[in-house]
């Protein structure tokens, strides 16, 4: 089948697609979290004594003694089996931004040759995948390859279900036979436990006594695209790349915004439901669903979580936004921007910290200005993005993240903190020494009887900000749609729990000197603190020159353009420091994530640029060449008919093929270079040069779509892709 025919039976499948049959769901009290273990479960199945110190594990991260773990297996077994589970597997999340399963049944056979169901304690704690077959930065080599899976008693067990048999899931965390994470979880929990300890700190020095653990939240909108899998099939950049490295822009695209929020297509719908069902029975609060800015595009938000147990839910999320996606006849797409020149997709992480005594402490109230706890916390993020803004940067930074921030719907590469009219003004007062009351938003009037008045927010919405506070959370922007957030929450947890140490002892320090009342010195480390590091508060158009002009010369605030800029920021003295003293990673540790995220970084760009020159080779060139000798014959034919035919589109044709084809050249000899001294340079050689290289070819290759007939292109067009459902 010809490129084109493969194109137009693409068509035809999906517009003579027989509907899904749609069923009703079941009520949300009957399937919701019904498979997983969770503490209600959990209750029912086991002793008060071993119910009473699994909860308390899970509550405050106190450890579970062997015995206690012995029954809960038990329990575990007898319940999955129960719902038709034959094997369990530990899942774990190593640094590849994906999840990762090893699967064992529930069987063993005894000296009789029988079969019997065994699941121990043992066996529920601990497992034994290959260490130096994941990413691990020089950690674990193969002479040395031994790792351990352990299990997270926080993060409920679940089952999966397939139509292939259902896994007794067990989420883990992942380590080498000498101790260092090789895993995204390992220093998730260590930097909530950091956090934990340094907020505690803070609170104690504040009067608090009855101090609850802290932990951090997190609520990821996550944003992606669905194209429908006969026109992916027939995409090998869109299959490999998982974004398109050829295409022209449609004449409609985004431009008319009639597509955010829009009616959602029926199709999608159907699928919309199917996933959501599965996420509740898996206990994963997905709470709103919608149309997003571009064609093709959708966004799902689930509520606030613990951060970990938000984080195992969010990769689980995208596991089953692919899986249900080719149930429905979908490919689901998650890269940052799978289309050039319309909206890309993002994964903003909504994070906050609190506890179930002192509540969300970055929740403001009515009278932010009283509030010296929310004061000192929100004080303290606005000193961690200051000092470590390029640290922030540095974990969303990835080849295909790149294509998307900075432009229009995604912040830019300059860290900086958007706090709203009123929190600015409050802390801008603080640092001026004169602290007024706050304003409050006011009534919401539109003139019109009909329409109720409401209070409206103290503070607008700045989408240009990377890092913006949104009335009780922080919202971190610039995350990739295909990111795991453990990065960024450990980031967020680790630079706080800095700041909060430095606030800490900056508090003693002042409450030390007699006749100082608490609020004297809160307001005097405040102070301090904002004019130390208050020039990273900016509330304007972060899309702006002026502001990017500002923000490197005025304030010394750093613009990180790309991950090849951005990750080696990961060796940098201060954050080896930052890392070690609060006990999140090592140096060893550090140093094996650089080398990953660089690795990873390179293999992307390469990957993309060998499929540029096969795509352009063996698919567009040929088109462009069959379709200019139709043209050439066609007006030798009528020449020798004394009829002149203009042949500026043949010319055209042969410019643009000529030209893709040189850039082809080029960016083959780019590619065979390898001579570099040192991963660095290698990165840049791949920022500057392969992607110059590639998108030189691709301005060719999408002129020439734009001449040669349509009847004769290979590739599924933009129009098509974004459109047809």
């Amino acid at each position: 089948m010809s490129g084109n025919e493969s194109r137009m039976q693409a068509i035809y499948q999906i517009t003579n697609r027989e509907p899904m049959s749609v069923t009703q769901p079941e009520p949300l009290s009957k399937i919701w979290a019904c498979d997983v273990f969770n503490l209600a479960k959990m209750e029912e199945s086991l002793s008060k004594n071993a119910f009473k110190a699994v909860k308390n594990t899970v509550q405050t991260g106190a450890p579970l003694d062997a015995a206690t773990a012995d029954i809960v297996a038990a329990a575990m077994k007898e319940w999955a089996m129960s719902k038709g589970v034959k094997f369990f597997s530990h899942i774990f999340y190593p640094m590849t931004n994906i999840t990762a399963e090893k699967h064992d049944g529930f069987i063993i056979t005894n000296s009789d040759g029988n079969a019997i169901t065994e699941f121990t304690g043992s066996l529920l704690i601990k497992g034994e995948p290959d260490g130096s077959s994941f990413p691990n930065g020089s950690i674990r080599m193969t002479n040395a390859a031994r790792g351990y899976t352990a299990w997270d008693p926080t993060s409920p067990v679940y089952i999966m279900n397939t139509d292939n048999g259902s896994t007794l899931m067990i989420p883990c965390v992942f380590m080498s036979w000498t101790g260092e994470a090789l895993d995204k979880k390992i220093p998730l929990l260590r930097s909530n436990d950091a956090m934990n300890k340094a907020a505690r700190k803070v609170l104690s020095i504040m009067g608090e006594t009855d101090i609850a653990p802290l932990n951090s939240s997190c609520g990821a909108e996550q944003e992606y695209f669905l194209v429908d899998a006969n026109f992916a099939n027939s995409r090998p950049d869109l299959l490999l790349a998982g974004r398109t490295l050829f295409g022209a822009a449609p004449a409609k695209g985004q431009q008319f915004d009639d597509h955010y929020f829009g009616a959602i297509p029926a199709r999608v719908q159907v699928y919309m439901q199917d996933l959501e069902d599965q996420l509740y029975r898996l206990g994963i609060p997905a709470k709103t669903h919608h149309n997003e800015v571009a064609p093709g595009q959708f966004e799902i938000a689930p509520y606030f979580e613990a951060a970990n147990i938000a984080a195992d839910h969010q990769q689980l999320m995208m596991t089953l936004l692919k899986s249900t996606a080719k149930k429905h006849g979908f490919i689901c797409l998650l890269h940052e921007k799978p289309f050039a020149g319309v909206n890309g997709s993002g994964k903003h992480v909504n994070w906050s910290v609190g506890n179930a005594t002192q509540g969300n402490l970055l929740d403001p109230g009515k009278t932010p200005h009283d509030n010296l706890n929310f004061l000192l916390f929100c004080g303290a993020v606005i000193r961690g993005v200051n000092l470590f803004g390029p640290l922030l940067r540095a974990v969303v930074a990835t080849a295909s993240n790149d294509h998307r921030l900075g432009a229009n719907e995604a912040p830019p590469a300059i860290l900086s903190v958007y706090l709203g009219d009123q929190l600015e003004k409050v802390f801008q007062d603080i640092k001026d020494g004169k602290l007024a009351t706050s304003k409050e938003g006011g009534l919401m009037d539109l003139g019109l009887p009909q329409i109720l008045h409401f209070e409206r927010d103290p503070g607008d919405r700045n989408r240009t900000s990377p890092f913006a506070f949104t009335g009780n959370r922080f919202e971190f922007r610039a995350v990739g749609s295909n990111q795991s957030v453990s990065g960024p929450l450990v980031a967020m947890n680790t630079i706080l729990a800095d700041s909060l140490n430095w606030i800490a002892e900056k508090l003693e320090a002042k409450l030390k000197k007699k006749g100082t009342s608490q609020a004297d010195a809160v307001f005097a480390v405040l102070k301090e603190l904002m004019n130390e590091h208050g020039n990273a508060v900016f509330g304007g158009d972060g899309y702006s020159a002026e502001w990017h002009k500002m923000a490197v010369e005025e304030r010394g605030l750093k613009n990180i353009p790309t991950a090849a800029d951005a990750l080696p920021i990961l060796r940098d003295k201060a954050v080896k420091q930052l890392f070690k003293s609060t006990g999140v990673l090592s140096p060893v540790e550090l140093e094996s994530r650089y080398e990953v995220y660089a690795e990873q970084y390179i293999l992307s760009i390469e990957v993309e640029a060998k499929l540029v020159v096969e795509m352009a080779t063996t698919a567009i060139y040929p088109a462009a060449i069959s379709y200019l000798f139709e043209l050439t014959g066609a007006s030798s034919s009528m020449a020798e008919m004394g009829i002149k035919i203009e042949n500026s589109v043949a010319k055209s044709i042969a410019a643009e093929a000529n030209a893709m084809m040189a850039g082809v050249d080029k960016l083959n000899a780019a590619l065979a270079q390898h001579d570099f001294s040192n991963t660095e340079k290698h990165m840049q050689h791949c920022a500057k040069v392969l992607r110059s290289l590639m998108d030189e070819v691709r301005s060719h290759a999408d002129t020439l779509e734009t001449l040669v007939a349509d009847e004769l292109w290979p590739l599924p067009k933009y129009r098509e892709m974004l459109f047809i459902k």
